[in-house]
């Protein structure tokens, strides 16, 4: 089969990931409205634990350790403020029930996750069938919990269930797009600042959107079931690290 048909297979079904969400649409609205605080919590964890265990240490990896990397961290991190500010002011303008702005920043950044990853898949096809197939099975690994996440944080900025998962698949399909343009410009384009820009972009809204919200609920119970998702994301993400 031709390497540019491998990426595309390896596109579609990475983006199919994403679908992963849907599996909550079995589950009664009451059930469910106990599941989306689950799922926010094991998001912080699971965006946090990428940014640490993957893309900071391959950002090390690709520009090497100097201030270069933290340069492109920062970045990330006030590109993601400024535009929740945007949002936050164009949120104020909108009628009572619209989306929250952390829904947008979500899109966004697994939007550009989604890309970079797509870019570092079709980059190793490129140089050996095998080595993009191994190199997809790890980036997949995280990419479940990680979707599911994404999903609980979209219906709790206010989507429904069908729209989240729609627009969850739609950021998704960057992968493909990042695939592809790795084929074609193969040796041609320096990606790496890419990822420290992305580990920004996840710092950012687990630690000022999503780990706020696990401080909130009263209830003893509720604090140590978000806790333990959120640690079960970081441990996830730290497992795949270990696999790879």
């Amino acid at each position: 089969m031709p390497t540019l048909t491998w990426i595309i297979v390896a596109g579609l079904a990475m983006s199919a990931l994403a679908l992963s969400g849907g599996l909550t649409l079995v589950l009664p609205q009451r059930q469910f409205a106990r599941v989306v605080p689950l799922l926010v919590a094991l998001a912080a964890g699971t965006l946090v634990g990428g940014a640490l265990f993957h893309l900071l240490p391959e950002s090390v990896e690709a520009l090497g350790n100097g201030l270069e990397v933290y340069v492109w961290l920062a970045a990330g991190l006030l590109f993601f403020l400024i535009l929740e500010q945007y949002l936050h002011w164009h949120h104020c303008h909108r009628p009572v029930g619209a989306h929250r702005p952390v829904g947008y920043l979500i899109l966004v950044a697994d939007g550009l996750h989604n890309f970079v990853g797509g870019l570092a898949v079709g980059s190793a096809f490129v140089v050996d069938v095998r080595l993009g197939i191994v190199t997809w099975v790890v980036a997949a690994a995280h990419e479940v919990p990680q979707e599911l996440g994404d999903f609980g944080i979209l219906v709790h900025s206010g989507w429904d269930r069908l729209s989240a998962l729609g627009y969850n698949v739609a950021s998704a399909q960057t992968f493909l797009v990042g695939a592809v343009l790795a084929y074609l410009v193969s040796g041609r384009i320096d990606v790496a600042p890419l990822l420290p820009f992305a580990a920004g972009n996840f710092i950012y809204i687990a630690l000022a959107d999503l780990v706020p919200e696990l401080t909130t609920p009263p209830a003893a119970h509720r604090k140590i079931a978000d806790t333990a998702a959120f640690a079960a994301g970081l441990l996830l993400l730290l497992a795949v690290t270990a696999i790879a």
